[in-house]
């Protein structure tokens, strides 16, 4: 799994797009006017912030130490950055986006909904 097949992925979603609010390096994907992505780099490998359930967060940390980890620069309870290294596999990382995706958009008011059409 790389940047470009997540943010592909993540495109492919309703309401979705592709923006650089922190650094013209740092590409996000946002539903609606919240962020569910940011990519990024840990440690020199491809990495991805993705939102997670604040109350199985820190079991996901758990299976996968080394490659899942508190949210870098992220609230810890409520984020996870996801180092792309190669030990979870595609399925697992764009389970991950779509738990992101669904718990953002959930989130979303009436008004922001309408307005993306969601």
């Amino acid at each position: 799994m790389n940047h470009e097949q997540l943010t592909s992925r993540g495109l492919s979603k309703p309401g979705t797009s592709l923006r650089y609010p922190f650094d013209p390096g740092l590409p996000v994907l946002f539903v609606g006017n919240k962020m569910f992505a940011l990519l990024g780099t840990t440690e020199g490998i491809p990495s991805v912030n993705l939102k997670a359930d604040p109350d199985t967060v820190w079991l996901t940390r758990e299976t996968y130490p080394g490659t899942v980890l508190p949210g870098y620069h992220m609230n810890k309870k409520h984020w996870n950055t996801v180092v792309l290294n190669g030990k979870l596999s595609d399925e697992e990382v764009l389970d991950m986006l779509e738990e992101s995706y669904q718990l953002t958009r959930r989130k979303l008011t009436k008004a922001v909904k309408e307005e993306y059409g969601l």
